[in-house]
């Protein structure tokens, strides 16, 4: 059995920090070239100024959210040498085109197996037509159809998702896919590889996808070569490199687990030790997740083949992994579950979001571990609080990053100002990831309420109505707020100094 100890640990950090030394000394590398060729030749200089001059028009002229533009403009204007090098490195949309085409490639193959049925459209539109527009919205710009053979089921505590998850697992007879941003090898994760380990001699087909930034400080290099020695293949999204590349900044931060295309899960959970309690860093952890059954796990199942493949091809047969069985489901409600891609123009999580606050009419909440908001979404959050909708937020009480908390309290005098209601989860670590509206429909994911989850990593998440869980995820809101400090409630306590940092560090946000 592997073991990960603190010098396997240490290891895994010291291999980040090299990577980060690395690139800043290309950085540097390019930025002192640059500068010293400025010094011996005034056309340079002179060529310095008209690219910066080109440069700002251009990043101005991108079709890009704002709050992405601003600090390219400042950078540039205030620092030119050191901007424009920056950009060019990392500023770029081209910088990605050959994994673009590549993702363009695979989705191509694998969406063309997803179709929508228009019949299920027309039922849910004679119901509420502005609930099926969100639903048309998501297979005309995501690719993700709407279901109504599937049944789901939500869980508040993360333990008892993966306990369903474990029976679920332990009845496989194809195949297992695994697909998160965080895997630790430690206690969370012990029953589970024993049940991986068991199927796997079993002749089940067992696939494993984890983000390698996510597993900083969680894996070291010898997990893959271990769990291919027990027959369970790995991959592994997006290695940290000592290079530069703009891609890096893109993270796999997917929440899978698809068992015979019959049965999957999705939420905020990874599979590391504080998100089911075992640990606490930073207090009680608050997370959630959804299991779901029927036609809609294959939507599921492709969105996982999109990354696997994407990496290194491999499925040519796509379709045994996409069984036809009968299935009854025992509630009649609408699901859809939906990926988010940063190498596409459309940021889906970030409009299901803003669609939903458009039709509000009592309420809609949402639990988000940062929050750190385009002037697009900050618009619709204080619009949808002045017509009289019941706007409000969850965030962490204690935080795991200090200084994106610091930027998510920055977002609150605005907020607070215009009738959003604020609330701190006082026990420790909020880390749902999901928004009710009207108790009628719920979004349920990985997509935070940042610059990151909504336009920088591959996400993903469902969109539900008409089912029970509806009603049970409502319940999970009504049991958090009285726990929670209710922020509108309580006194500025903001000096000029830290308003100041906030300010800065809210600039700059879109770039972390």
């Amino acid at each position: 059995m592997i073991e990960e100890n603190k010098s396997s640990m240490k290891n895994s950090v010291r291999r980040l920090i090299i990577a980060g030394i690395g690139v800043l000394i290309q950085i540097i590398w390019v930025v002192v070239l640059v500068m010293r060729l400025n010094q011996y030749s005034q056309i340079i200089t002179l060529l310095t100024v008209a690219i910066e001059l080109v440069l700002v028009l251009a990043v101005y002229s991108m079709d890009t959210n704002a709050a992405f533009k601003l600090p390219w403009i400042i950078l540039i204007t205030v620092a030119p040498i050191v901007g424009i090098c920056v950009f060019f490195l990392f500023g770029r949309s081209g910088a990605t085109k050959k994994v673009r085409a590549r993702y363009r490639k695979i989705d191509q193959q694998l969406f063309a197996y997803l179709n929508q049925d228009e019949q299920i459209i027309e039922e849910l539109s004679k119901k509420d037509e502005r609930l099926a527009n969100d639903f048309k919205y998501l297979w005309k710009c995501a690719s993700s159809p709407v279901y109504k053979n599937t049944d789901v089921k939500y869980y508040g505590d993360t333990c008892d998702a993966m306990a369903a998850q474990l029976e679920d697992m332990m009845q496989a007879k194809k195949f297992i896919f695994l697909e998160y941003h965080a895997i630790e090898m430690a206690e969370s994760f012990q029953a589970l590889r024993k049940v991986l380990m068991a199927k796997a001699r079993e002749g089940v087909e067992i696939r494993i996808l984890y983000d390698d930034a996510g597993c900083i400080g969680f894996l070291n290099p010898r997990f893959i070569k271990y769990m291919e020695s027990m027959g369970i293949q790995c991959r592994v999204f997006n290695p940290i490199m000592p290079v530069l590349n703009i891609f890096m900044n893109n993270r796999d931060h997917r929440k899978i687990t698809v068992i015979d295309g019959k049965v999957a899960y999705t939420g905020g959970y990874n599979l590391a030790d504080e998100y089911f309690n075992i640990t606490h860093p930073y207090g009680q952890w608050k997370d959630s997740g959804i299991r779901f059954e029927g036609d809609a796990v294959q939507t599921a199942t492709i969105l996982f083949l999109e990354m696997w493949n994407a990496l290194r091809e491999q499925d040519v047969d796509i379709e045994k992994y996409l069984p036809v069985y009968p299935y009854k489901a025992k509630e009649q409600g609408f699901f859809a579950l939906y990926g988010d891609s940063p190498l596409d123009k459309e940021p889906a999580g970030e409009n299901v979001y803003m669609n939903l606050l458009r039709h509000a009419k009592k309420y809609i909440y949402f639990t988000t571990p940062y929050l750190i908001l385009s002037d697009e979404m900050t618009r619709e959050l204080t619009g949808a609080a002045k017509r009289g909708v019941d706007v409000r937020i969850i965030t962490p009480g204690i935080p795991d990053k200090k200084t994106i908390f610091q930027v998510t309290k920055s977002y609150y005098p605005q907020l607070l100002k215009h009738g959003v209601k604020i609330y701190e989860y006082t026990p420790g670590f909020m880390h749902e990831k999901q928004c009710i509206c009207d108790g009628e429909i719920v979004v349920v994911g990985t997509i935070n309420l940042d610059f990151r989850s909504l336009y920088l990593h591959f996400e993903n998440a469902a969109l539900f109505c008409g089912y029970e869980a509806v009603s049970h995820v409502k319940e999970d809101f009504d049991a958090l707020f009285p726990i929670c400090k209710d922020m509108s409630k309580e006194p500025s306590e903001r000096t000029r100094r830290l308003r100041l940092s906030q300010l800065i560090l809210r600039l700059f946000s879109p770039l972390m």
